[in-house]
């Protein structure tokens, strides 16, 4: 069987992040996603309105790094779940568990429009911390001939 579901789109309002009765981190939101550029007879761009929840670390990042109106790509899987709502009616939800979580577009433009900066106010844990600077690897041109091996014609190479 096959579940995969990706999906580009803003947000419609800012991820709410809750905790489960055993302290599980659990974000819901919702995002837009427009069908492909097509508009309506009035000129309006038709859009598709998706649930999406997160987990774990993942409902920690997209609350801290994401707010309404930001890009936002997801991959995950479909799920269906039953409850009752208020008024004792059996309903579906059907809604993206997130597994992957990206930016989307350019740095600078997130950062232009706000959407780069942290919507918590707490200091990022160290799992969100930038990795140091790795020194650049040489380039091949600045290398000489003599570091390649000559390798011997045997005549039976696959290739």
């Amino acid at each position: 069987m096959l579940n995969v579901v990706a999906i580009m789109g803003r947000l419609v309002a800012d991820p709410q992040l809750r905790q489960t009765t055993t302290g599980k981190n659990v974000a819901s939101f919702r995002i837009a996603c427009d069908r492909n550029g097509r508009r309506d007879p009035n000129g309006q761009s038709n859009a598709d309105f998706f649930d999406v929840v997160a987990w774990d670390r993942s409902a920690e990042f997209v609350c801290r790094y994401f707010q309404k109106g930001s890009l936002i790509a997801i991959d995950g899987r479909l799920q269906s779940r039953q409850y009752q709502d208020k008024n004792g009616n059996n309903r579906t939800a059907i809604e993206i568990v997130a597994q992957n979580i990206n930016f989307t577009g350019p740095k600078s433009q997130n950062a232009a429009s706000g959407m780069g900066a942290p919507a918590m106010s707490a200091p990022a844990p160290a799992e969100y911390a930038r990795p140091a600077a790795q020194p650049a690897a040489p380039a091949y041109s600045a290398g000489s001939n003599d570091d390649f091996a000559l390798i011997e014609d045997e005549g039976d190479l696959p290739f």
